[in-house]
């Protein structure tokens, strides 16, 4: 007696197929091209954001929450290196020295507690100049809300905070 497993069943199930003449696997159809699409022939345009102030309001939105991140001793500094200019990157390094410095010496719970669980609650931005934005966040966390001010300058097509005050 032979065992029927499901690979067996469907390769006799092709096996009849073949005998009746009728081919169990269908090529899919070609979908149609759509209209107004290039032709096939030409590399399709790059994406690109909807509008440069979206751009800047995910990007601020998203350096904010891993700024407070490495508050809180969850994400390591060099993550946000690329975002960061040297001179806010090594402020935040030593804002989160000190947060954890002081955590060791005093043990309080509270500090503890301070950044942990943050999320950004909205976040607006402003043109200032040409490739300079400025933009404000509300961050909340498990022991209150704080401000977080960001001056993103355009460099070389990279997006770059130059400023970076949190409340």
């Amino acid at each position: 007696m032979t065992a029927l497993t499901p690979i067996r069943a469907a390769e006799g199930l092709a096996a009849e197929a073949r005998q009746a003449g009728s081919d169990p696997v269908k090529p899919r159809p070609v979908p149609a091209a759509i209209p107004g699409a290039p032709s096939s022939g030409v590399n399709p345009p790059s994406l690109q954001p909807v509008s440069e102030a979206a751009e800047v309001r995910a990007i601020t939105r998203g350096t904010v929450q891993a700024s407070m991140e490495v508050l809180a001793g969850i994400r390591p500094i060099h993550q946000l290196a690329r975002r960061l200019d040297p001179r806010c990157l090594a402020s935040l390094q030593h804002r989160a020295a000190l947060i954890r410095r002081e955590l060791a010496r005093t043990g309080n719970p509270a500090l503890a507690r301070l950044h942990r669980n943050s999320t950004v609650r909205s976040v607006r931005v402003c043109e200032v100049a040409e490739g300079i934005y400025e933009a404000s966040a509300v961050v909340v966390d498990d022991v209150r809300a704080r401000a977080v001010a960001v001056r993103l300058e355009r460099s070389k097509q990279v997006w770059r905070i130059v400023e970076l005050v949190i409340g």
